[in-house]
């Protein structure tokens, strides 16, 4: 049965995406099962793997308003090696919808329940705020993946997710623990995210991968290319430290 994670964090610009993207293609390497689930109405983890949004017949949106079967979401991605549930700015007026639903909260679980033995690892990539689409997907998930910037807001806004991560845990998904905080963009020559990195470390143990993802322009330049890191340049800092964090967890499965 697949491990579903929700890669978020209600702070944008830290990489959610590009950990969503890069984490399935290297789980997918180490011959892993992987379905990415894009639940941001800007559908840039579909682009980054190849997916033209407009093309798409159907997304995470129709599977959240229960109009189609789970099965008929997925797109097969031959090339980049795992499956992938596009998401685009439909997404918006689904939240719209579901305000008033019943069972709102849980529509992606719900969902997931006929695919999840079809996977190892189910990585949910959430828009940067907490709303209905993160919700879901927070409820749907066994665990939560937070990636940071090594700086003094980030630490303002973990606070804050760590006070919504347990109140959906005390509400509605008890099972939902902290898979991790990946440190993003790291420079190792600023004293500042020494400093953070050191308060994290001192705070959250080894919820803190030791994997830190530099800042890199191949990881930039992937996204234009429609194809993961690791397929436009392997040899890159960014595709080998993400090469390291799906090491790290698969390691860490192995010893739980």
């Amino acid at each position: 049965m697949a491990k579903i994670i929700a890669v978020t964090n209600q702070k944008g610009g830290v990489g959610k995406t590009t950990t969503s993207v890069n984490l399935a293609a290297s789980l997918a390497a180490a011959k892993r099962k992987v379905l990415l689930i894009d639940m941001d109405p800007q559908g840039n983890a579909a682009m980054g793997c190849g997916v033209v949004k407009e093309e798409s017949k159907y997304s995470s949106c129709e599977l959240l308003l229960e109009e189609v079967p789970v099965a008929e979401t997925i797109i097969h991605n031959q090339e980049i090696g795992f499956d992938i549930i596009p998401g685009n700015g439909d997404l918006t007026a689904a939240e719209v919808q579901l305000m008033d639903a019943p069972h709102r909260e849980r529509r992606l679980a719900d969902a997931l329940l006929q695919v999840k033995n079809n996977y190892d690892y189910i990585l949910i990539d959430c828009p940067p705020s907490l709303n209905m689409l993160t919700l879901n997907a927070m409820v749907a998930a066994n665990s939560v993946l937070i990636p940071m910037q090594c700086e003094y807001y980030a630490l303002e806004g973990l606070s804050a997710l760590m006070a919504t991560l347990k109140n959906i845990r005390e509400a509605v998904n008890p099972g939902l623990h902290l898979e991790g905080i990946l440190r993003t963009m790291f420079d190792n020559r600023s004293r500042l995210t020494k400093d953070v990195s050191d308060q994290l470390m001192e705070y959250f143990g080894d919820k803190v991968f030791r994997t830190c993802v530099p800042r890199n322009i191949r990881l930039a330049e992937a996204p234009s290319h429609g194809v993961p890191v690791l397929m436009y340049d392997k040899a890159s800092r960014g595709a080998v430290a993400y090469i390291a964090l799906a090491g790290e967890m698969i390691r860490k499965e192995k010893q739980s």
